[in-house]
């Protein structure tokens, strides 16, 4: 009877055959396009490859001349200054919008449609329409001359020192609704019970946010920490839009940089070299995430 009931069962590679059948294209995407083309980009990233991809092969001599130029050490650390800020502020201002309405205001539908519809913006249409508001001909800076103060001065775009803030606050404007939502949905999720055992306790608002809610809700801060990261390092959009890298190379970012060279410069070895690195900090993003959301956890 048990050797029956052994045959009887289905192999395991032939369960769910239907569903793995539809999954082969997207596998087949996934290692030829895109595991493939990473590949293919790493290797000649070592190559001398200009107009068209040649299999030339000179070591290290991309990598060292693109950390030797300075409009690339430039974008760096525009990246670097765009990132912290953009993961910062996201973080608090998204949390902050969602805390007040779960605290089920008026008219909460209008405010969650008002503070989301930004997201449903491109970012090209996001960055043209912060660059008349920045304008300082006739944006915020003319505006706010127009009310009396003439001595009033913001023109972010206009400034070399200061550009990349502005472009900080394009992008903010874009993407807080959406991780406004995000943390309104895990706070909707947290049992009632919790807050009112708080409230029996006499326990502040603000102690059972910082202490019970926030640390319950760790996953989906590691979710949107990760879903910002990525945004952080794929930026293009927003600068070409509002500045072109400029003024000068002020506002330059690592995408940007990779796209002159790869389509203007006509320097496909260089644009290579600068894509590795660009995807390298794609990895050092995705491997702590991974590791916290899955080598951390302990077998039960």
């Amino acid at each position: 009877m048990a050797g029956q009931a052994h045959t009887g069962r289905p192999n395991r590679l032939l369960r769910n055959l239907s569903a793995k059948i539809a999954a082969v294209p997207m596998i087949l995407t996934a290692l030829v396009i895109f595991l493939g083309g990473t590949i293919w980009t790493i290797v000649y990233s070592f190559t001398n490859s200009k107009l068209l991809p040649r299999a030339k092969f000179v070591g290290l001599d991309q990598y060292e001349r693109l950390w030797g130029t300075s409009r690339w050490l430039i974008s760096i650390e525009n990246l670097m200054i765009y990132g912290v800020f953009s993961l910062i502020f996201s973080l608090v201002i998204g949390f902050f919008l969602a805390a007040l309405l779960d605290q089920k205001i008026r008219y909460e539908d209008v405010f969650r449609t008002i503070f989301l519809y930004p997201f449903a913006l491109s970012f090209i249409v996001t960055g043209l329409v912060w660059q008349w508001l920045l304008n300082p001909d006739f944006g915020a800076q003319s505006v706010v001359r127009w009310l009396g103060w003439e001595s009033f001065a913001f023109n972010p775009l206009y400034d070399a020192d200061i550009v990349i803030y502005g472009i900080l606050i394009a992008g903010l404007w874009q993407g807080t609704g959406f991780i406004m939502c995000l943390m309104l949905a895990c706070l909707r999720g947290i049992d009632e019970d919790i807050w009112k055992a708080a409230r029996v306790d006499g326990i502040p608002m603000w102690k059972t946010y910082l202490f019970i809610i926030i640390p319950m809700m760790r996953p989906v801060f590691i979710t949107t920490l990760v879903i910002i990261a990525a945004g952080i390092v794929k930026v293009y959009d927003l600068v070409v839009a509002q500045t072109s890298g400029g003024p000068g190379n002020a506002s330059e970012v690592p995408a940007k940089y990779v796209y002159d060279y790869m389509f203007q410069a006509q320097n496909l070895g260089q644009g290579f070299a600068a894509s590795t690195m660009m995807l390298l900090s794609v990895l050092i993003v995705l491997i702590p995430w991974a590791y916290l959301e899955f080598g951390g956890k302990k077998n039960v």
